[in-house]
């Protein structure tokens, strides 16, 4: 069925001709989709203004323009405050295109996706974008949309350096929940803060996508970064009617913005694998956050653009040439490994991309191959990069080059496990092939070396915690409170960095909450005897009857810390703290600490031994007690919630964040603050002390 919003803006010719439609005769064209979002092509409304750029800031103009059956477009006329911007034709080149927008069924054969790549504009206010476009019979349909350019404040001082530090997923829940394990409560004062909650400027995140109000961490992060929504799954790009992933009409990033206004480097650091949603969010333009190849390779490729120095996390399965046999340890492969053989590279044509020449000309991006045979690794140490594969290379790393970091074929080993491995009471890390995986703080340490030798014009580093959104999905407590506790610490270098560079800003925040997550309580239990409770195999009559403790009853939780690494020494103690999760998926529950995460679906090697043997959902783990919690989401994890969430801001320029912001704010005030300056009264006030 067709799309009956185009009549809210369509031409009084196009009215027209709609209206004979059913008479038979001759229709017009129709405009289904008007680039940059607006809610005055969508509804008529002038408000809310959906879509702003900074002054100066680059992005793609669209038009979905559909033709009377038996016509064809002619051409697409593009105007901004009535003056035009681009005609495009059918034979247009450039940074202009027409091109079939063949994505959905309801589109008609003939129609088009007219672009015009690489826009900008620096005169600030609202500004109106009319499209017209003429069908093969001379009929034309104009539609009317809205965005808004803002504008700097000059003056003061310039931030030079950008630290996001971006716990995914991250809500007060889960930093509470840190803040307990870690430090305690003795008679209802905690015994220690961490690092995050000694920043002295807070503000409350609103964090929807533009079609959800449940964001996933793709436009989570990315609104941060471009200073404009984007649809659930989708990075740095406006969704549009075409099939391809790479396409999409693109918005700058801050890093690409910053590198080409004041030549600013770029690193990511994840401890997920690096093509994953949120680091992606920082550099790379795709409708699909799912399409790793054609990430990674835009990563190199357009280094030029994004100025990016420093990549580090898991991921190495999009880097190795396919195929990669790996056995045993195999070159690429990890140390250790299944005696079965299997490929330990996912690149794919399917996951790549081939750019259309009009962002080519209009963005200066890399064309793009389908090459699911390339040595990415071999291509950034040709490039002058250093590769480091494990913490002793990573320790041992200078300064003084780019550094590509890749811990893990995946997604990296979560905190609780790599630290199992350090203390000798673990395996998992072997099982997974990859025993020596660095700790998130000290991957940000060289990180924010290797961008102080690189980068005399300053720099934009983001940092993530990436497992605590993804153990708050499976539900597993004690590893996302160990991932939180261990980006804490990260964050804790970060503030030391700021201290001595005070032309530094640092945030601390998340794409989103996951999960719903909840300090509920206490054990009322000592850990022997809450094991022995499982054991009756009783359920709810056993493992919580008796055993959760609210109010009063749930007394001050006390976890002792190793004097070695200084995290939690035992995530059992007697009387521990309890967690609840709102957007519970089904799940059986006993409260103890699981030996071993879930099976990872991204590993490659997850269906051979021994990662086949991992839990493969929540409802086959922790059934001895017999205790199922009833989930409220249909789904097999937990989800995602449209909760605000905190952050937390030290250093220069913190003073522009506070209040409840919308994600995309935070973008224009870290703009103004490297582009426009920040005035020194709040210097004493906001430093990372």
């Amino acid at each position: 069925m067709r799309d009956d919003k185009f009549l809210n803006r369509m031409s009084l010719t196009a009215l027209a001709a709609a209206s004979a439609i059913s008479a038979g005769v001759e229709a017009a064209p129709a405009i289904s989709r008007l680039t940059p979002p607006s809610e005055l092509f969508r509804t008529g409304s002038a408000n809310p203004i959906v879509s702003r750029f900074v002054v100066g800031q680059k992005f793609d103009l669209q038009a979905t323009v559909r033709p009377d059956a038996g016509q064809t477009i002619t051409s697409v006329v593009f105007k901004v405050d009535g003056n035009i911007v681009a005609t495009v034709t059918p034979t247009t080149g450039g940074k202009t295109s027409m091109v079939p927008a063949t994505a959905i069924t309801d589109v008609s054969p003939n129609a088009v996706a007219a672009s015009v790549r690489g826009y900008s504009n620096s005169r600030a206010g609202i500004r109106t974008l009319t499209v017209t476009a003429t069908q093969s019979d001379n009929q034309t349909v104009t539609a009317t949309g809205n965005f808004e350019i803002v504008p700097l404040t000059w003056g003061g001082m310039k931030v030079k350096n950008v630290i996001i530090m971006l716990g995914d997923g991250m809500g007060s829940g889960h930093r509470t929940a840190a803040r307990i394990m870690q430090y305690g409560v003795a008679q209802g004062k905690v015994k220690g803060k961490l690092a995050m909650d000694t920043f002295p400027v807070t503000a409350s995140i609103m964090t929807p996508s533009l079609n959800s109000i449940v964001t996933d961490s793709a436009p989570g992060m990315q609104n941060y970064v471009t200073g404009n929504k984007a649809n659930n799954n989708q990075e740095g790009v406006f969704p549009d009617d075409t099939t391809a992933n790479f396409d999409n009409p693109r918005v700058e990033y801050l890093s690409e913005f910053l590198a080409r206004s004041q030549g600013k480097k770029l690193g990511i650091v994840t401890t997920a694998d690096v093509f994953d949603a949120t680091p992606a969010s920082m550099a790379v333009h795709t409708q699909n956050r799912g399409a790793g190849t054609g990430i990674v390779d835009q990563f190199f490729d357009d280094r030029a653009n994004t100025g990016l120095t420093v990549l580090m996390g898991g991921g190495r399965k999009w880097f190795l040439p396919n195929p990669t046999t790996c056995n045993g340890g195999a070159p690429g492969c990890g140390d250790a490994g299944s005696v079965a053989s299997f490929n330990g590279s996912t690149r794919s044509n399917g996951s790549d991309y081939v750019l259309p020449a009009d962002i080519v000309a209009g963005w200066g991006a890399a064309p793009g191959a389908l090459d699911p045979g390339r040595d990415l690794i071999a291509d950034f140490q040709a490039a002058g990069w250093n590769y480091v594969y494990d913490s002793a290379s990573l320790s041992a790393a200078g300064a003084n080059q780019p550094l590509l970091g890749l811990f893990s074929l995946s997604n990296m080993n979560v905190a609780l496990d790599k630290l199992g491995k350090r203390r000798g009471t673990s395996t998992v890390v072997d099982d997974y092939g990859f025993p020596d995986q660095p700790m998130l703080e000290e991957m940000t340490e060289k990180a924010l070396q290797v961008l102080d030798a690189n980068s005399p014009r300053g720099f934009v580093l983001m940092v993530e915690g990436a497992s605590i959104d993804k153990q708050a999905h499976n539900m597993d407590t004690e590893r996302f409170i160990l991932d939180t506790i261990e980006f804490d610490k990260s964050v804790a270098v970060a503030k030391q960095y700021a201290r001595n560079h005070p032309g530094t800003l640092v945030l601390v925040t998340a794409d989103h909450e996951c999960a719903g997550v909840a300090v509920i309580g206490g054990s009322r239990v000592t850990d022997d005897e809450l094991q022995a409770r499982i054991a009756k195999g009783e359920g709810a009559a056993q493992v919580r009857n008796g055993v959760v403790g609210t109010y009063e009853a749930a007394g001050f939780p006390h976890y002792p810390i190793s004097g070695t690494d200084g995290y939690p020494s035992d995530t059992d103690p007697d009387k521990k703290m309890l967690i609840g999760y709102a957007a519970n998926a089904d799940r059986y529950e006993d409260w103890r600490t699981n030996a071993q995460p879930l099976r990872d679906s991204q590993q490659p090697g997850n269906a051979v031994a021994p990662l086949n043997a991992y839990p493969g959902s929540p409802m086959v783990r922790d059934t001895a007690g017999n205790f199922l919690v009833t989930g409220q989401i249909p789904d097999t994890v937990a989800a995602h919630t449209g909760n605000d969430i905190p952050l937390s801001a030290c250093g220069r320029g913190a003073s522009l964040m506070g209040g409840t912001m919308d994600n995309t704010d935070v973008f224009f005030q870290l703009v103004q603050a490297t582009v426009g300056g920040v005035t020194l009264g709040s210097m004493t006030t906001t430093s990372c002390k």
